[in-house]
């Protein structure tokens, strides 16, 4: 997560721009042809001025970090995903041990039985990495559903604070070139989400048919040699 402490962009001067010739119109081109004219159009009927802007801003990943719900979604998470590592590195172990069996016997067996016990392994390998990557994704879809109670929770917890301090319109700190400390309400954001939501329960991590897996570079257990 990201820094807690507020950091301020520097601006830079920035290089100076090449002049930029623009292309001359054809000698055939009229000047109708050689300029896109903007269309006239009637005035809209009057509208309300909008209010004046009172802004406020948050750090969202600040928020999140000092949560401790948000905290205990993570180390469950964290605990999920050493029990599947430890099952993941003695499927690893299990299959170099099949393959130096195949490759101990290979002085035994015609060419036939070698090629079927190598498919054969070359299947398992292929099926226990989609197990894991399964495994994987149950548990990254069971913390996604832990954090989006708890960024629920946030959401009304902003509105709150928002109207407590009369603001109208709330911003992301990360976003703000500059902003002074009375303008931040990420600490009310952290104590009210606290007290309001201390904990949230991590559902089960269960492989489900159909369900959509991230892409192997995604994965960080994988089960091959």
């Amino acid at each position: 997560m990201p820094p807690t402490a507020q950091q301020h962009a520097v601006p830079q001067m920035a290089p100076r721009p090449k002049p930029v010739t623009a292309p001359a119109a054809s000698a055939a081109s009229g000047p109708d042809e050689a300029q896109l004219k903007v269309p006239v159009l009637p005035p809209l009927p009057a509208e309300s001025t909008p209010p004046t802007a009172v802004i406020g801003v948050l750090s969202v990943p600040e928020v999140l970090q000092k949560s401790t719900a948000a905290q205990g979604v993570q180390a469950e998470i964290q605990k999920r995903q050493a029990v599947l590592a430890k099952d993941a590195q003695a499927a690893r172990s299990q299959i170099q041990a099949e393959q130096q069996a195949i490759m101990a016997e290979r002085g035994k067996l015609s060419d036939a039985e070698l090629e079927k016990k190598e498919q054969n392994l070359q299947n398992e390998i292929a099926a226990t990495q989609t197990k894991f990557q399964e495994r994987n994704q149950a548990i990254q879809n069971s913390g996604q559903a832990a954090l989006q109670k708890i960024e629920a929770e946030l959401a009304g917890i902003v509105r709150q604070e928002a109207q407590a301090h009369g603001m109208n319109l709330v911003l992301h700190r990360e976003q703000a070139v500059l902003n002074v400390s009375a303008f931040d309400i990420t600490d009310e954001t952290v104590t009210e989400l606290n007290k309001l939501l201390p904990h949230v329960t991590v559902p089960p991590s269960v492989v489900t048919p159909g369900m959509q897996v991230n892409t192997p570079e995604d994965q960080g257990d994988g089960v091959g040699p």
